[in-house]
């Protein structure tokens, strides 16, 4: 072959790979092949950008040309950008993505600091980074101020909620059913005329506040008010057969609620005081329960049964010093919380005061996930023995047969606790009482989602927060992560049903756990004769620490000749086992360097090796 033509195909095999690369990054389809799906869209995210009616522009912010940026910024940065444009292919036209780079003083970082970026400094060079994303759709924004890696399981949750609010032109109305004193009593204006400050809410109620408007409704009423976009049924005290059917039929028409329930109830046991609980005298408010709704639904809840643990028993001062673990007080950690669904997902710890279990009932259709669970070391606690018991009396009372489901959220299609229809509803004198066929909208199923927690105290500051008096306002210092559970569920709920159907998915980034493996066994290998060589060496400074206390502030020896040598020979002593030391850590990662270097190797050299073999088969193949 002529050196004109050799080069022609090197040229035109150049043009080629840089073609089929185009050509591939063009494709409208991609392969999956990750265990978890992490690059493929969910269902609810999919039907969630075809209900899009105006187009939505997402903006998103990225300083890349920033220097010392970490690599694990620049992976998820691409990351980001390549499920933005996932969403904008899913989108057909509904969204329009545009990828901004903030330098420094420029309007690009103006633009993003208008629109809430929030800017992060690099460790060592304090460089700004801006790293979030802004929607925009009309006159309505919103913003992720800045994404983390740490939530990479919940990016696509976390873009589809951006695309979902945006579009909310109105704050969304919850509706709060709660026997519970969450809200604060009238304040009699008299009263501040006598120096008294106005009784305070709990923090929930504020919490709820700031994203929804609030509806309250009294637990003797009949009806529920009109377009509401959440129930949230707190401790429930009384309720009227005529609230119990609305609640039913709000579930069954699509609309989600919380319910929180309690088989003892720390709040009004307080309030009732020893004397009237041994006297039968206010136990009504004590417990909560629902079980028309609760038995129709499939779900076993008894308010007779607290649940006491044994391993997550909580720390609880006694008085005068005294400290004492509570078996029937959870002191709950993050292995208690499904990591899988967004209101429990990056929980850490909670306080759950003498709460309840709730488990499907057998032949339940619907699908029950637990959000917040036991340990194995749980089991049941009589709620009489809560009262006249010490802590390791109850402990010793306790067999454990968990772990037990504390909350959990509910999801499918859901029958009525009212097959007949609402036959309290009396007719005019004479006449029979209402017949289904006679209500209107009467639903006999529907597809609904439900949370129940079988604890109630959790939402009291007493148990979630410290209060703070700032500069004249009130403020919060949470105690532990009860408030997020709060915010968590009434967001979550109060999504749309494609985003309650999102599920965290698993990080592209994976462990290396052949690595992994590797270092636990060479651990283990070298582990007691490093313990040994640490204690050695430990016992031959403290010597010469002590011999060299004997050197005088000029650093003259004002000991004896045999006290410089042993100084000396400690000395020598010490260098030596510093030296062993580092060959036994330098043997730790004799395995792990090598299996890099045989990859450092295969990576350089299988894409030559192979295209050679094929030289070598393409031209025997021709001289054939």
């Amino acid at each position: 072959m002529k050196p004109s033509a050799r080069i022609l195909a090197i040229a035109l095999l150049f043009i080629g790979l840089v073609l089929i690369n185009y050509l591939a990054s063009s494709l409208p389809w991609r392969a999956d092949v990750t265990a978890a799906k992490v690059y493929t869209l969910s269902d609810g995210t999919t039907s969630l950008l075809t209900k899009i009616e105006e187009p939505i522009t997402l903006d998103f912010y990225f300083s890349a040309s920033a220097t010392g940026l970490p690599i694990s910024y620049k992976n998820y940065a691409a990351r980001v950008e390549e499920m933005l444009r996932q969403y904008q292919r899913a989108a057909r036209g509904r969204l329009v993505l545009n990828v901004i780079n903030p330098e420094p003083d420029t309007p690009a970082e103006e633009a993003a600091t208008r629109a809430g970026i929030q800017p992060r400094v690099i460790p060592g060079t304090g460089e700004q980074v801006y790293f979030g994303l802004s929607a925009t759709q009309a006159d309505l924004q919103e913003t992720i101020g800045g994404f983390s890696p740490d939530r990479e399981p919940f990016l696509e949750y976390d873009l589809s909620q951006l695309v979902y609010s945006v579009q909310m032109f109105e704050k969304r109305r919850l509706g709060l059913i709660s026997s519970l004193p969450l809200q604060a009593p009238p304040f009699n204006p008299m009263m501040a005329q006598m120096g008294q400050q106005p009784p305070a809410d709990q923090f929930i109620i504020g919490e709820w506040s700031r994203t929804f408007d609030l509806e309250t409704i009294e637990p003797t009423a009949t009806a529920l008010p009109a377009n509401l976009d959440l129930l949230v049924v707190v401790h429930p005290q009384g309720l009227s057969p005529e609230l119990e059917y609305a609640i039913d039929q709000f579930l069954l028409g699509g609309s989600p609620v919380l319910l929180v329930l309690d088989p003892s109830s720390e709040h009004f046991k307080r309030q009732a005081g020893p004397q009237q609980m041994m006297m039968g005298g206010g136990a009504p408010n004590v417990t909560s329960d629902l079980p028309r709704l609760l038995g129709a639904y499939g779900i076993d809840y008894r308010p007779t049964d607290v649940i006491g643990d044994l391993l997550l028993g909580a720390q609880v001062n006694t008085g005068m010093g005294g400290i004492a673990r509570f078996p029937h007080w959870l002191s709950l950690t993050a292995e208690s919380f499904n990591d899988t669904l967004m209101p429990t997902a990056q929980l850490n710890s909670m306080v759950l005061v003498e709460a309840g279990r709730i488990a499907p009932a057998e032949g339940s259709s619907l699908t029950f996930s637990p959000l917040i669970q036991t340990s194995a070391q749980a089991g049941s606690v009589p709620p009489m023995l809560l009262q006249f018991s010490q802590p390791q009396d109850i402990a010793r009372q306790i067999e454990p047969d968990g772990p037990h489901t504390v909350a959990a959220m509910i999801t499918g299609t859901f029958p009525t606790a009212f097959p007949e229809g609402p036959a309290f509803a009396e007719a005019s004198a004479g006449t029979a009482p209402v017949g289904q066929g006679e209500i209107e909208n009467f639903r006999t199923e529907g597809e609904g989602t439900l949370i129940v927690v079988a604890d109630s105290d959790w939402l009291m500051d007493t148990y979630s927060v410290r209060r703070i008096n700032f500069g004249g306002f009130q403020a919060a210092d949470p105690l532990n992560d009860n408030l997020a559970f709060g915010t968590n569920a009434v967001e979550y709920l109060a999504g749309s049903q494609d985003l309650i159907s999102i599920r965290s998915k698993g990080s592209a980034v994976h462990p290396f756990t052949v690595v992994r493996e590797m270092e636990a066994a060479a651990q283990q290998r070298y582990q007691q004769q490093l313990e040994a060589l640490e204690a050695r060496l430990a016992n031959v400074q403290s010597e010469l620490s002590s011999l060299q206390t004997q050197v005088g502030d000029n650093g003259l020896l004002v000991a004896s000749p045999e006290i410089a040598e042993a100084i000396a020979a400690y000395q020598a002593q010490e260098a030596e086992m510093r030296r062993e030391r580092r060959d036994i850590r330098r043997a730790l990662r004799e395995d792990i360097d090598a299996l890099e270097t045989r990859l450092l190797l295969l990576n350089l050299f299988a894409a030559p090796a192979a295209i050679g073999l094929f030289g070598w088969w393409f031209q025997r193949s021709r001289r054939r």
